[in-house]
């Protein structure tokens, strides 16, 4: 499963080495953080089995590319880890919940990876394959995945990261606007002017894939 490789590679990264571990009694983030700051290893495999498979996805809709997402993510954990003692719930002097914070510390790393120059490819965005359609409709599938991920990567950052927030991730304009540090309306702004640039880059590759 995407889950298990993810996490695997999480678990080679810095910070405590991961395993699974058993079922039990759920702690809140804020619980798990206060056991982090101590050097909690276990606490710190929890919170990473628990927010892994979300923040892998967020970080590859930003980059593009699984694998950079997967690396932006063992990064994210690994300032999780260190930074664990520096951070503040709400209501306990901070102004964020975890995954805001978490989030926040995604948004930028994957900002900082795309100003890189890089040759990576764009277009390994993973997407689940029903083996009940037939060979058309997943190729037809991989080739609108593909435009989308290639017309994401095309918008200016702010707007990337704000799609990606709203529409993939299903967060609200408030959620996003706390994650980037913006306000509702300028989040929405963000959101409109997305949308307007994906369907202009995009309506040339439906009438190709129509016409094909």
């Amino acid at each position: 499963m995407q889950s298990n490789a993810a996490f695997k590679r999480a678990a080679s990264g810095p910070g405590p080495k991961l395993t699974r571990l058993p079922v039990a009694e759920p702690r809140s983030d804020e619980a798990l953080m206060a056991a982090i700051a101590t050097g909690d290893q276990v606490a710190f495999a929890r919170l990473v089995e628990r927010h892994l498979s979300r923040t892998v996805g967020l970080a590859t809709r930003l980059m593009g590319s699984r694998a950079d997402g997967e690396e932006i993510a063992q990064e994210a954990f690994a300032r999780v880890w260190s930074h664990a003692a520096r951070w503040r719930p709400l209501g306990g002097g901070g102004n964020a919940r975890f995954t805001t914070w978490l989030y926040r510390i995604v948004m930028n790393l994957a900002i900082d990876r795309k100003r890189r120059p890089t040759h990576a490819a764009m277009d390994d965005v993973d997407e689940p394959v029903d083996e009940a359609d037939d060979g058309f409709v997943q190729i037809h599938r991989r080739q609108v995945s593909g435009a989308v991920t290639d017309a994401m990567m095309k918008l200016p950052e702010r707007q990337r990261v704000a799609l990606a927030l709203c529409f993939f991730e299903g967060m609200s304009n408030i959620e996003a606007g706390k994650i980037m540090s913006l306000s509702v309306g300028a989040v929405e702004s963000l959101l409109v002017r997305a949308r307007r640039s994906l369907r202009q880059g995009l309506a040339g590759v439906y009438e190709e894939l129509s016409e094909g």
